[in-house]
Parts: structure tokens; C-alpha cells; sequence
């Protein structure tokens, strides 16, 4: 019998799977690439990122120039409001508050285009256009004051003012703020007021404590015929109203009207309280007169 023959050698072990190429190289490549968290003594720290909003300059309205050629400048200035880039839209924005005050003429016949624009930039969520905006507003009140009631986008300026005085953003709230004082500085006091006068019963506490405040400085600007010719009756109940909010801004607006009312109506009287406690009892309820007598008294 043939014998078989005996193989004594080590069986040969498979081959191992050989890395890929493309991993090996990606690797290699990420071990080139310098490590921006690690802190390198031996180099100066890299800048933090920039962002769109460091770029845009809220320029104080006392630090703002005319333009050397405003004729040819007015020419762009709609379609820089209008433009689909929003840090171009700051820039002529920033444009617009050097037309209104310097060449505010060049601006009437397009008024009513810049309020719309001014609205539609308030409600803007990106901070620094709204911010801008607000301030171009205030700039507005100051070149053309009444002349902006006959304005249809006025009630929509001054609502979106209101509330923007009235979020918690201090970035933006305390510019509409501003902005509403210089309203109220270049405006009449009854043209205000009968704009004002709906907004103290808005849903919105915040909003109505805010219209209240701007009530009360219109009325203290007010002399008696002003008064009279708004209402007696209706501010004394508008400040009755106030004087119970929940908010303490607005009852703190209640009792500055209920004081400007006081020294109007009682400056030429001998009896000053008892005019002014008739006045209260002939036209308020019972507990709303008393409080308003305890209020003058304390």
C-alpha cells in the first residue's frame, strides 16, 4: 500500500485585511491639522468669531451730518429701505435719519413709503435692524411731528413702539422708549392723547401701563382749555381705571394725571378741596370719588 506522505509543516495562517488607503491617508491628514483647543503658548490666541451686528453703528442722533449732495443721495434711498439684505437696510436707515434731520423736505413726498418701512423694521426678530429702526423713529418725530398723524401707518408705529417698550429685551426696550418720549416731545399733547387713549385698555398689561406713562406726561403738559378740550371726565375715569391696575406703572401714571387734573381745575379756587371733591362725586361712583379725594389729601 502506497503510504500517504505526512506534511510536518505549520499550517499558514490567512492573511490579514490590509486598511484602507482612504483611511490611512484621512488620518495622516488629521494628525497635520493643528489643534484650535489646544492653547499653544508659543502663539497669539486666534480673535473670537465676528458677528453681522458688530458691524452696524447706532449713531446718537447729536453725532449724525448732512449729506454734502442730499439731492442725488434721496434717489437711492427707497431701494436701500427696500433691499432684501438686511445690513443694507441699516445703512439706509442710517441714510433716512441724516434726510430727516438735515433735508427733511426731500423726504414728504416719500413719507409714507419710510413709515412703512420703519414699521416693517420694528418687527423685524433681528435685534440690531429693529434697533436701528426705532431710532430712525425717533429722528422722524423730530423733523415732522403732527404732520405724522395724517400718516395711515402711524397707529402701526406707534403700537409696535408700545410694544416693544414693553418686552424684557433691554437691548431694544429702552430705545422705543426714547423714541416715545421724543413723541410725546414733538407732538401735541391732545393730538397724542387721542391716539394714546385706547391703548390704556390693551390686553397687554405691559402695554397699557406704557400707554398710561405717556398719557400722564401729555397731561402734564396740558393747561386747563387743553384739558377741557379733550375731557375732563374722560381722563379723571381713564385715571380712576389706572389707579387699580395690576401693574405698578400704570398706577403710578394714574396718580400723575389724577395730580395735573388737581392743580388745573382748583388753581383759580378759595376751596380747593371741596372743588375738587365735587368734581370727582359728580363724575365718578362713590368709592372711585373717595379715592381720588384720599389720593389729593394723603
Amino acid at each position: 500500500m502506497a503510504l500517504r506522505a505526512l506534511d510536518n509543516s505549520l499550517p499558514i495562517a490567512p492573511d490579514k485585511p490590509k486598511k484602507l488607503q482612504k483611511v490611512t491617508i484621512a488620518t495622516h491628514k488629521e494628525k497635520q491639522q493643528p489643534d484650535c483647543s489646544v492653547n499653544d503658548e508659543n502663539k497669539a490666541p486666534l480673535p473670537p468669531p465676528s458677528t453681522s451686528d458688530a458691524c452696524i453703528d447706532y449713531i446718537p442722533s447729536e453725532n449724525i451730518k448732512a449729506f454734502p449732495d442730499p439731492d442725488i443721495q434721496i434717489q437711492g434711498l427707497v431701494g436701500g429701505l427696500e433691499s432684501k439684505d438686511w445690513l443694507k437696510v441699516c445703512e439706509s436707515l442710517n441714510d433716512l435719519r441724516r434726510f430727516a434731520l438735515f433735508h427733511s423736505t426731500l423726504l414728504l413726498p416719500i413719507l409714507e413709503k419710510v413709515m412703512l418701512v420703519i414699521v416693517k423694521a420694528i418687527k423685524n426678530p433681528r435685534s440690531a435692524l429693529c434697533k436701528t429702526s426705532i431710532m430712525a423713529s425717533s429722528d422722524i418725530f423730530q423733523a415732522f411731528g403732527e404732520k405724522l398723524l395724517d400718516s395711515g401707518s402711524f397707529d402701526h408705529l406707534l403700537l409696535q413702539l408700545l410694544l416693544k417698550a414693553s418686552q424684557d429685551k433691554k437691548f431694544v426696550c429702552e430705545e422705543a422708549d426714547r423714541a416715545l418720549k421724543a413723541m410725546v416731545e414733538f407732538i401735541t399733547p391732545l393730538a397724542l392723547l387721542d391716539k394714546l387713549r385706547s391703548y390704556v385698555s390693551h390686553s397687554n398689561l405691559r402695554v397699557r401701563a406704557k400707554a398710561a406713562t405717556f398719557i400722564s406726561n401729555c397731561v402734564s403738559k396740558m393747561d386747563l382749555d387743553g384739558m377741557e378740550e379733550f375731557g375732563l371726565v374722560e381722563l379723571i375715569q381713564t385715571a380712576a381705571n389706572l389707579l387699580n391696575d395690576k401693574l405698578p406703572e400704570a398706577r403710578e401714571a394714574a396718580r400723575s394725571i389724577v395730580t395735573s387734573l388737581y392743580k388745573a381745575l382748583t388753581e383759580n379756587e378759595e376751596q380747593k378741596e371741596e372743588s375738587w371733591q365735587s368734581f370727582c362725586h359728580s363724575n365718578l361712583p362713590a368709592i372711585h370719588a373717595q379715592a381720588m379725594v384720599k389720593l389729593i389729601s394723603s
